[in-house]
């Protein structure tokens, strides 16, 4: 099952956070955070709404859906907008989770060559698209962009009114709602780019589309599941140890992996875990959520079909760095 913040193959979502941010998860992470240089009318945020009241907020026009939310290059960033869209981002994680990572088929996504369940359906779906690697399907007709990069984007109150939310396959959500419940969240999940595209510049086009749509949307937390590779939690015992003693979601935003699939991350004692060395042991998306400032639940999920191990991610907009805020905010 795919975890749903962190299904990331590149290895360049750091690269995209360099300078780190003020706020953080304590001292063992200090070199990942550089200090930040408050913009004006958002020093103090207290949520969403504070920000875009404040002097930088961004007004999107509507429509919103199939606007372009950035353009770097011959690259741009957008919501799809038509089924056929949705079917290329489907193709695109098939050949990222499938053929280039380990996870392991269905005969339907076998036979389809794509990546697709029923949250597909009610889903918004991020692009990033390549205008230079267009390709003319039938004569006459225009060229369509190259889908190179996706994100899945799942708002608190659809997911109310359909299913619930993809990570509650994984983790028990009920109290962080009960305690959330007054916050509009958003939940990230099936996040990959095409290999030849993992650069700063279309992560950062991708985290620019993330922050117009929250923006949009009055979004006030960022909520999903990161993944970290390979299923054997002894192998991984530094990293979630790590991420147990040092970044560990205060109590309402800490869900807990479900009793039948959960594994302990506590599985080295706090003064045993060298935080350099588990740092570089983490996944490049984990990383960047750690500089943004995300905290992480209790206990682990092992992921069998994709050959991951998963942890719970949350992310309060509020702690993103006035940076942050500053770098992805879209033009115009």
């Amino acid at each position: 099952m795919v975890a749903n913040l962190a299904r990331g193959a590149y290895s360049a979502l750091g690269a995209g956070w360099h300078r780190g941010v003020q706020w953080g998860v304590g001292a063992p992470i200090a070199k990942l955070r550089r200090r930040s240089v408050p913009l004006p009318g958002v020093e103090g945020v207290g949520g969403i709404d504070d920000v875009l009241s404040a002097e930088r907020a961004i007004r999107l026009p509507e429509p919103f859906e199939g606007r372009s939310l950035g353009r770097i290059g011959s690259l741009e960033v957008r919501l799809a907008t038509r089924k056929s869209e949705i079917r290329r981002a489907q193709r695109l994680r098939y050949k990222v989770f499938y053929e280039e990572m380990s996870a392991v088929p269905s005969g339907l996504a076998a036979l389809s060559r794509r990546d697709v369940d029923g949250y597909d359906a009610v889903c918004d779906h991020l692009l990033v698209l390549d205008h230079a690697a267009a390709r003319r399907k039938k004569p006459f007709v225009e060229p369509r962009p190259k889908v190179v990069g996706t994100y899945r984007l799942l708002r608190g109150e659809v997911a109310e009114r359909h299913t619930g939310f993809y990570s509650e396959s994984e983790y028990d959500l009920a109290p962080l709602l009960a305690a959330q419940g007054h916050r509009r969240l958003l939940e990230l999940g099936r996040s990959c780019v095409l290999k030849p595209y993992r650069s700063k510049r279309t992560v950062e086009l991708l985290w620019q589309g993330i922050y117009a749509y929250v923006l949009h949307h009055r979004i006030d937390a960022l909520i999903g599941c990161a993944s970290l590779e390979g299923t054997d939690p002894d192998r991984l015992a530094l990293p979630l140890a790590f991420l147990h003693h040092h970044a560990r979601a205060p109590e309402g935003w800490r869900a807990r992996a479900l009793p039948e699939r959960a594994v302990a991350m506590d599985r080295m004692p706090r003064e045993s875990v060298d935080a350099k060395a588990a740092l570089q042991a983490l996944p490049p998306l984990i990383k960047g959520y750690l500089r943004l400032g995300a905290t992480f639940g209790d206990g682990a999920v092992i992921d069998r079909q994709f050959g991951t191990t998963d942890v719970f991610v949350a992310l309060p907009v509020e702690v993103i760095g006035a940076r942050y805020r500053g770098h992805f905010a879209p033009a115009g």
